[in-house]
């Protein structure tokens, strides 16, 4: 990585409601509904419609749309292929940028990297 990892930080991601939405897509291997994902991030309609537009337009969530019960529409949303590949790079960036900063005022930088789940190559 280059010297300086904080330009490669997606913006699209940087958003702490677009990560929280992220992160907790990543951990959903079916996706989530449109509440679920609104309850767990603690968000209004109108502003979960706004972050997931934000990411869908950058090809980083899917949202898939079907009738429900009672005739009212349910949405599922999940990550892309592209968009899991996209949040492990975030993360292994944001790592270094977290390693940097705690070497710059003299925290303990961790010996190894985290952990990061990679995406299965199905």
């Amino acid at each position: 990585m280059s010297d300086n990892p904080f330009a490669a930080l997606s913006r699209v991601m940087h958003e702490p409601n677009r990560l929280a939405l992220v992160s907790a897509l990543a951990a959903a291997v079916d996706g989530l509904s449109f509440g679920e994902l609104k309850a767990a991030c603690d968000l209004t309609d109108g502003n979960l419609n706004r972050h997931l537009k934000a990411l869908e337009d950058d090809g980083i969530i899917a949202q898939r749309k079907h009738a429900a019960r009672g005739g009212r529409p349910h949405t599922t949303i999940t990550l892309t292929p592209a968009g899991r590949r996209r949040f492990v790079k975030y993360l292994e960036t944001l790592e270094e940028v977290l390693a940097q900063a705690a070497a710059a005022v003299g925290a303990p930088v961790p010996a190894a990297p985290l952990a990061i789940a990679r995406p299965s190559r199905a």
